[in-house]
């Protein structure tokens, strides 16, 4: 049976005891509690999909930036792969050249090993995959975001032009919109994520992002859950059963 790849790559509030900061632990833990994506490995749950989940915090290693840093360009605010500054630009690390080749060993190229080989299996099973790439976002903008608009909307659906398709777009848009919430399409954050080993490479592995605005399921800034959080659940479930019908009726290529 086709399944559904679900990435979560920032659900995660783990830090490695090695880890070596130049801050104390209090500092460390505001950035944790304002940069996860509280319960995204909850709330994005479907039975016979395959998790992909990111075991480490963002703070940490942010498996979703590139690995070079004259890529990223969330590394001009020191919020690269590896953060070496907070959100409010108060220095928290120094990564030197060694400790980043170690990290980058040990938990990025893991983490996206493991994603690509899972793509991998889809392929060679089905002849296709399709990766829902799962987030959530603040209803204010973070410090050091490129986009400041300040009325955000409840959901942002992210898209690569080369490996969303069209249809899968459209759905989501009006699945959301029929509901009767906003929808942003690539606003307030762009993209989605693609193994590398396939990006613009291959239509057959499509890939979407979904973020959900915290505020439709959280009470902030404590990010404890509210009372709607069942109710959003329930939303995204049905979200997940709509790609998983597209996924099932698609042909890619």
């Amino acid at each position: 049976m086709n399944k559904l790849i679900l990435h979560i790559p920032h659900s995660s509030k783990y830090i490695p005891a090695d880890a070596v900061y130049m801050v104390d632990q209090n500092t460390v833990d505001k950035e944790i509690l304002k940069l996860t994506d509280w319960y995204t490995d909850d709330l994005f749950s479907l039975e016979d999909a395959i998790t992909v989940k990111a075991e480490f915090s963002r703070v940490f290693c942010d498996p979703e930036r590139f690995s070079e840093d004259s890529q990223e360009v969330m590394a001009q605010f020191g919020m690269g792969v590896l953060y070496e500054k907070s959100d409010e630009g108060i220095p928290i690390r120094e990564v030197s050249p060694n400790l980043r080749e170690a990290i980058l060993n040990r938990y990025y190229w893991s983490h996206h090993k493991q994603l690509n080989q899972t793509v991998e299996q889809q392929l060679k099973s089905y002849g296709k995959a399709l990766i829902v790439d799962c987030h959530s976002f603040p209803s204010t903008p973070f410090v050091r975001d490129l986009d400041q608009s300040p009325n955000r909307p409840d959901f942002n659906i992210g898209i690569d032009p080369y490996h969303t398709p069209e249809s899968l777009t459209t759905a989501s848009r009006e699945f959301f919109e029929h509901k009767g919430y906003t929808v942003g399409i690539d606003w307030p954050y762009k993209g989605t994520i693609v193994p590398l080993a396939h990006y613009q490479k291959s239509k057959n592995v499509a890939s979407i992002m979904l973020e959900i605005n915290r505020a439709l399921y959280l009470d902030e800034p404590s990010n404890v859950r509210s009372v709607n959080y069942a109710v959003i659940k329930s939303v995204v479930n049905e979200f997940l059963e709509l790609m998983k019908s597209h996924y099932d009726q698609a042909m890619y290529l």
